[in-house]
């Protein structure tokens, strides 16, 4: 459901609320089950010390149907398929886990709907030869760089003005583990703020990630293109620049959105996924408090989310809220008019 406010500004509404977690929902992911969509899962972290650091995983009801808990202050967390374990092609989720200075690293079970934990406690390791916050990863996005291979470009909660993200291949160690391997350092920092949310769109090979009250900043996914900031976006927000997400239909199209964190109700920006990203080409707000994390995905899940569906953060509630798409496809078609 849309309905416009005396601003004019549309406020999308949440069709389904997950159940909350105990102390702070930050990130949210969605992983499509493979023979059938609505037994999909949506991911979630609970920000928290060890040992009420967890993950949950909910279905697409809201329901929660696994937490892991002992985690170290998860942040981010995002999925991808086909990595290459062994002989086997596995779809994956992987976080980061502060205070461990280390990714996790779990194989996503299609049969039981459950993760399971491979992470390589030593070899997942980042920030390498660093202390204090420039050690303590935040962010995160995986790359599906092709052939089985994923790569994690992950932020950190302070670093350096030029090479703040660091990019590791994601490497299967002994016993079916997964361990890390440094690719490279990249991406500038304005020194304000810091740096949380990323987001890469594989198939056209970008990743976007937010200068914390500055902007949105561009670069090459691929490694093997020399590093240079591709556009800085998104500046005139009021707001932290936070969470983003793409929505990539099979047509070939779609969007890039980013989320303007506001207490009490947060702002969806919507942007065109191909050409330059300039100005919005619609803003909703979401109702949401304080949106930290967010992801979507164009895939039909079933009623009610035929076309899709975008998660966001909800800080208050702790939990998650689910978006349909059409309701946001019906305001962009009403924009277009």
């Amino acid at each position: 459901m849309v309905r416009l406010l005396k601003t004019e500004t549309p406020e999308v509404r949440p069709v389904v609320r997950t159940m909350p977690l105990p102390d702070d929902a930050d990130d949210p992911a969605i992983w499509t089950h493979p023979r059938d969509p609505r037994l999909s899962l949506i991911l979630g972290t609970n920000k928290a010390r060890a040992p009420r650091g967890a993950i949950g995983v909910f279905d697409l009801s809201g329901r929660m149907l696994q937490r892991i808990d002992g985690i170290d202050q998860p942040n981010n967390i995002d999925v991808a398929y086909g990595f290459a374990l062994g002989r086997e092609r596995v779809d994956i989720a992987v976080a980061t886990e502060r205070y461990a200075s280390r990714l996790r690293i779990f194989r996503i079970d299609p049969a039981r709907r459950r993760l399971v934990d491979i992470t390589d406690p030593n070899g997942a390791r980042v920030f390498a030869g660093e202390s204090g916050e420039r050690a303590m990863p935040m962010g995160l996005a995986l790359y599906q760089a092709g052939r089985g291979e994923v790569q994690a470009i992950v932020s950190r909660k302070s670093g350096p003005k030029r090479g703040y993200l660091h990019q590791y291949r994601l490497v299967p160690t002994r016993g079916g583990r997964v361990g890390v391997q440094l690719v490279r350092a990249f991406g500038a920092f304005s020194g304000e703020g810091e740096i949380e949310a990323i987001c890469v769109d594989s198939e056209l090979g970008y990743v976007y990630y937010a200068d914390e009250g500055v902007g949105i900043r561009k670069y090459y996914a691929d490694p093997r293109h020399p590093e240079r900031e591709i556009a800085l976006f998104a500046t005139e927000y009021e707001g932290d620049q936070e969470g983003i997400a793409i929505y990539a239909p099979p047509d070939g199209a779609g969007y890039l959105l980013c989320t303007e964190q506001i207490e009490g109700g947060s702002k969806l920006h919507i942007y065109p996924r191909f050409g330059v990203q300039r100005k919005p080409i619609l803003t909703l707000r979401t109702g949401a408090d304080e949106t930290d994390g967010l992801d979507a995905s164009a895939h039909n899940f079933g009623a009610p989310f035929e076309k899709g569906l975008v998660v966001a953060m909800n800080s208050e509630g702790r939990n998650f809220w689910l978006y349909r798409w059409a309701d946001i496809e019906r305001e962009l078609e009403r924009r277009v008019r």
